[in-house]
């Protein structure tokens, strides 16, 4: 199904049917303040493993990361942070990062490993916050990348949904895309460490 959801003003009848779609092991390709994201509940183990199956990853060893309507999320996931870890966050977020956090014991559950770390994100979009805020929980979340595909990260929903409409429930038409990903900050130390350069100001992290 190709949806078509305004960036700005989702409407929220659009945003229940996404929803019903992901708590019934739905996997959907929604857009982000960067490149299109694929995911689906975190909640549901069956969704992940189709997922990853999609992807080509192994859930063991990839680190997925989570999109998360605000900083309140990120608790159930992850340790105790660092006060200059939250205070940089919050002044970045929303927006096009992902941070990576220390791990607390619920990923492993999650995961069925021995994961330490997890990848955060609270994209400046409100297509999949109100997704995440309805749903009541993290989405898992990886880029739409295929190497089938002309270009690395597709900007064109209707091209995505060409191509993806037979493997996802849902293909969300929120506008053209980035070609830029976010950039990843790791903050499992002492001083954050840019392990990505993509979309946004680095500045903060400097």
């Amino acid at each position: 199904m190709l949806l078509r959801i305004h960036p700005k003003n989702p409407d929220s009848r659009q945003i229940k049917k996404v929803v019903d779609c992901l708590k019934k092991g739905g996997i959907i390709i929604y857009p982000t303040d960067t490149v299109y994201g694929i995911g689906c509940d975190v909640n549901n183990k069956k969704a992940m493993e189709k997922l990853c199956h999609i992807k080509g990853l192994d859930i063991k060893k990839h680190n997925l990361a989570f999109v998360c309507y605000d900083l309140s999320h990120i608790a159930d996931f992850t340790k105790h942070l660092a006060t200059s870890t939250y205070k940089l966050m919050k002044k970045t977020l929303p927006g096009p990062y992902t941070f990576i956090l220390e791990a607390n014991n619920a990923i492993p559950k999650l995961f069925k490993n021995s994961k330490k770390e997890i990848g955060i994100r609270i994209p400046d979009n409100n297509i999949p916050r109100e997704i995440v805020q309805e749903l009541g929980n993290p989405i898992v979340t990886t880029s739409v990348k295929d190497e089938d595909m002309v270009i690395e990260y597709s900007t064109d929903p209707e091209l995505i949904y060409e191509h993806f409409n037979k493997i996802v429930d849902i293909v969300i038409d929120g506008g053209y895309g980035e070609v830029i990903p976010s950039t990843i900050v790791d903050c499992t130390q002492n001083t954050p460490k840019i392990i990505r350069k993509g979309k946004g100001d680095i500045t903060p992290f400097l």
